[in-house]
């Protein structure tokens, strides 16, 4: 049982309540909240959403993993920062395997 007496609900205190309750309602902006659906992430759980554009990545034509990216990154303008990184980890991956084919071609010749 509480010895602290509760406040009465006064027109005042309810306004109060009104305009917090206005100011805590989440993202607002498009970043904001595809920043906030992945929040999971940092949990181990990754959404549909980065799965599919992990997948996309992966089945880029060969040496078209640059051409690939750019176009994903650039059909939604709100992506969360992790999908830039992984679309930059992927091309750097890529550039290294087309380099190590082409050289690999070179030497075979």
């Amino acid at each position: 049982m509480s010895l602290r007496k509760s406040p009465t609900l006064t027109a005042a205190l309810l306004a109060s309540n009104r305009q917090n309750a206005k100011q805590s309602t989440g993202p607002r902006t498009a970043q904001g909240k595809a920043w906030s659906r992945l929040n999971r992430m940092r949990h181990g759980a990754y959404p549909q959403e980065y799965i599919n554009f992990v997948e996309v990545l992966l089945d880029a034509p060969p040496c078209r993993m640059a051409v690939t990216a750019q176009a994903l990154l650039n059909s939604k303008p709100a992506l969360h920062p992790a999908f830039v990184e992984i679309a930059e980890i992927f091309v750097r991956a890529e550039i290294e395997i087309c380099e190590e084919s082409r050289w690999s071609r070179l030497q075979g010749k």
